[in-house]
């Protein structure tokens, strides 16, 4: 079995901005880079890596594209494209279609002041480039008000594999349920709709979490997506503000332990090899 995280980070702090990283975030405001991420990589016989993009810049896909150059275990990249101007968004495209890793596209609409910026016409319209090239995009669902616009990306763009982030930021601190489990339901009705089972340890209290506290999450996320349409990402160097690496792991494996073999390979790798199209590893 091929093991793959689908949602890792790098930022260097010197050469890319992250408006969003500030030093009220404690343990993650500093330069993370390979030497950080191997180690744990290693331990947890995690086989290939996707790194998502963190801020909203072709620098940051560069230096991401850059990451995968040196590191082979570096199997896929979801960068960035400005999505309201279809003449920019096409430039980059191009420029960087030949790349085999270079699989997504994300936004971080989480932190634009319009809670509806996906359905704007140019946003709805060049979401088509993504999908004529054969790229997925990420959707940092994070509001219920974003969980509800996937089926209105799903219908437009039947063809365009979008995945949702950290299973949409279900409400496990608060140990609440609605609007999220609907959402989430109604989003997976449509085929080309999958999710990460990710970030779930920071939705939770940061310092006393159990896997016991996910578990209800993502049992939820696998009645109505089924592990085909599952992948585990393990959310680093975010994860690190509650827990870090390994915890989030094991936590993973014990939720994922009932499922028959098959289906824990579709959410440990199947699924996210097949959604970014991976290269194999050298």
């Amino acid at each position: 079995m091929r093991v793959v995280d689908a949602h890792q980070h790098f930022w260097d702090l010197e050469a890319v901005a992250y408006p969003w990283l500030t030093p009220a975030d404690g343990p993650i405001h500093r330069t993370f880079d390979w030497p950080d991420l191997e180690p744990e990589l290693t331990a947890s016989g995690v086989d290939a890596t996707v790194l998502v993009q963190a801020a909203n810049s072709v620098e940051d896909t560069e230096a991401m594209l850059a990451q995968a150059d040196r590191h082979a275990e570096v199997a896929g990249v979801v960068g960035w494209v400005d999505l309201t101007d279809a003449a920019a968004a096409t430039a980059v495209l191009d420029r960087f279609a030949a790349d085999p890793r270079f699989a997504g596209i994300r936004h971080l609409i989480h932190d634009e002041p319009d809670p509806d910026w996906l359905l704007q016409d140019a946003v709805l319209d060049n979401l088509g480039l993504l999908a004529e090239r054969g790229l997925a995009f990420d959707v940092v669902a994070v509001l219920p008000r974003h969980l509800e616009h996937v089926p209105t990306l799903a219908e437009r763009h039947p063809e365009l594999r979008l995945v949702i982030d950290h299973l949409a930021k279900p409400p496990i601190r608060d140990r609440g349920w609605e609007p999220w489990a609907s959402l989430l339901r109604r989003a997976a009705e449509y085929p080309n709709v999958y999710a990460k089972v990710s970030g779930l340890n920071t939705a939770a209290e940061w310092e006393t979490w159990k896997p016991a506290d996910l578990a209800p999450y993502v049992e939820h996320a696998l009645e109505v997506f089924g592990p085909g349409r599952l992948m585990y990402g393990g959310d680093w160097p975010v994860s690190i503000l509650a827990g870090g690496y390994q915890p989030v792991w094991r936590a993973t494996l014990e939720l994922l332990a009932q499922l028959p073999d098959a289906d824990r390979a579709q959410v440990l790798g199947g699924t996210a090899t097949a959604v970014y199209r991976l290269p194999e590893v050298s």
